[in-house]
């Protein structure tokens, strides 16, 4: 009686991703787009917090080869289970340009981080939930990393106290920062920073006390979205830890139907 060989399925069937394409047209970013996965980040509070993250990760493809082997991207987030952080985000760059044979890799990943804010004057204390985006970019040795927080904040418009017998009218902001850093920056330093600049900042949770408090410290610091853009930048210009920013501020109109927005860029290419 004989036994037959044992082989690997894989071995039996042909990879056609590795097939020659004639076309000879090389594609800038290849790979998948919005799949989940838990993570850790580090938190200035408490250590660190666990949140789930959405990827998109990516990598040039050369015009010899038909396709890329897409299985091997969730293998690569797989891998690292939980544990993304910072750190392992990086190294998952050099993994994934090396496994897939490519000159350049892009990994993005959104996730909500979350800060417990205590309310001016009662000091009642919630969560506040902030957008935030690690990006990642290596071609060949070098490798870029930047990060984007989306911060909402109260803005108060300077023109409509000016003009107006009582009252001025005011909106929610997004104000968005985007940075390449020199060295290790806390999530909440950067929130810290567009909170400050704002009209006001904004709470999950206020009181009557509150809303007064927050109503008022708007009304005494009106601004403008170019007032908002700039006095971040001056902040950003001033801090040795960033090397390039790009500040943007969009004020949802509360009594017009368009946004107000402002872009100030520095340092990117």
């Amino acid at each position: 009686m004989t036994t037959a060989k044992k082989t690997d399925c894989c071995d039996e069937i042909e990879d056609v991703q590795n097939i020659a394409d004639k076309r000879h047209i090389a594609i800038d970013k290849v790979g998948i787009k919005d799949i989940q996965h838990p993570i850790k980040v580090s938190d200035r509070t408490t250590g660190e917090q666990n949140t789930i993250a959405n990827f998109n990760m990516y990598v040039n493809l050369p015009h010899q080869f038909k396709g890329t082997h897409m299985s091997r991207f969730v293998e690569i987030l797989n891998q690292h289970e939980r544990e993304i952080t910072v750190k392992s985000f990086r190294e998952m760059l050099g993994e994934m340009t090396e496994r897939l044979q490519a000159d350049s890799g892009y990994i993005e990943m959104d996730f909500p981080y979350f800060v417990n804010k205590e309310a001016p004057i009662s000091k009642v204390k919630s969560l506040m939930d902030y957008q935030v985006s690690f990006i990642g970019e290596i071609t060949g040795e070098k490798t870029m990393m930047t990060v984007k927080v989306v911060v909402p904040v109260t803005s108060l418009c300077p023109c409509s106290k000016n003009i107006s017998d009582y009252g001025a009218h005011n909106q929610r902001s997004h104000v968005t920062v985007t940075v390449r850093v020199e060295s290790f920056m806390w999530i909440e330093d950067l929130i810290d920073v567009v909170e400050s600049e704002a009209s006001c900042e904004i709470y999950g949770l206020l009181k009557r006390p509150d809303e007064k408090y927050v109503t008022e410290k708007a009304y005494d610091n009106p601004k403008f979205v170019e007032d908002i853009v700039r006095d971040i930048a001056a902040r950003f210009n001033d801090d040795k830890r960033i090397n390039a920013y790009t500040v943007e501020s969009e004020n949802f109109e509360s009594i017009h139907n368009h946004s107000a927005y402002a872009l100030i860029s520095k340092g990117f290419d």
